[in-house]
């Protein structure tokens, strides 16, 4: 019974798909959104991402948490729909600001990191990196459970052939340090939960969170660079690539993990802050002893 599922769950998205591809970007963006928004926050999964904000964002009111769910919905949508216009998005319809050492450290060829966060579109990054920088932006990525669907979605992604991408799972571990040894570059969104990580604090409460950004950049010598990115109209983005983050301390001697992941989950907090529609609250982000006091905390986590 699973596989026919996965099946006709795959055969919606084909067709899906097949509609936005041959409309242009900003229409499939809008058709999605429009979808999305009118469904999405009458669903269970809005009530988890609900007592999320309202964990993560205490001071917003129930009306600023309800139109949250609407955007955060809408641009779901959007991104849904924007899958086939990838390299269109990323090479023609995105501003890049770029921060001088940034630009100077990725050009000088050596190994980079970029970070982000499942904002916006987090799906064009490595497109507009890659026509940016000229560099391919190798990705990893959570395997979708239906893996029919996972094939068209990591087919959208590899548009150019010399992008990788990498599942998070502990086979690719070899695939990523080979990758840092030949001075490549990798794409890491860093927002997700991770059982074996290290706890960090994530506004306000610790979130336990996986370190091996940090690691390889320690490790190879990597440049570890942040990239945030906001949407600013349909099919439409600016990205901010960051100055690189200092992993050394004045004396040249490593930084520990632990502050390097609190620096850059301090800044992705004020990323989230700055437009918390665009963010996914959907995820379990943060353990359920934090929830603690929460109304109805055992039939939403």
């Amino acid at each position: 019974m699973t596989k026919l599922r996965y099946i006709a769950e795959a055969a919606i998205l084909y067709l899906f798909y097949g509609l936005c591809r041959i409309l242009p970007p900003a229409w499939a963006s809008n058709m999605g959104g429009f979808i999305a928004r009118n469904i999405g926050p009458r669903l269970a999964a809005s009530r988890k991402a609900m007592r999320n904000i309202a964990l993560a964002l205490p001071y917003k009111d129930a009306a600023q948490r309800d139109k949250i769910i609407h955007d955060m919905w809408d641009n779901l949508g959007r991104v849904a729909a924007e899958y086939p216009h990838l390299k269109t998005l990323g090479h023609e319809r995105t501003k890049m600001i770029v921060d001088p050492a940034a630009d100077k450290a990725v050009r000088r060829g050596e190994a980079v990191i970029f970070f982000s966060i499942h904002a916006s579109n987090w799906e064009m990054l490595s497109s507009a990196l890659l026509g940016y920088f000229d560099r391919p932006v190798h990705a990893t990525y959570r395997a979708p459970n239906n893996p029919y669907s996972g094939k068209l979605i990591n087919n959208a992604r590899l548009f150019d052939p010399r992008t990788k991408a990498f599942p998070k799972a502990r086979a690719s571990g070899r695939k990523l340090m080979k990758a840092m040894k030949d001075k490549e570059t990798l794409g890491m969104l860093i927002d997700q939960k991770y059982n074996e990580g290290i706890a960090v604090p994530f506004f306000g409460h610790e979130a336990t969170t996986n370190p091996i950004h940090v690691q390889l950049a320690q490790k190879y010598g990597a440049h570890l660079i942040p990239v945030s990115n906001k949407r600013t109209g349909a099919a439409r983005f600016e990205i901010t690539v960051h100055a690189p983050l200092e992993l050394t301390d004045n004396n040249g001697n490593l930084l520990p993990v632990e502050t390097i992941l609190n620096a850059n989950h301090a800044m992705i907090e004020e990323w989230i802050k700055d437009d918390p529609g665009s963010w996914i609250w959907l995820h379990k982000r943060w353990p359920q002893k934090a929830f603690k006091g929460l109304k109805d905390e055992k039939n939403e986590q």
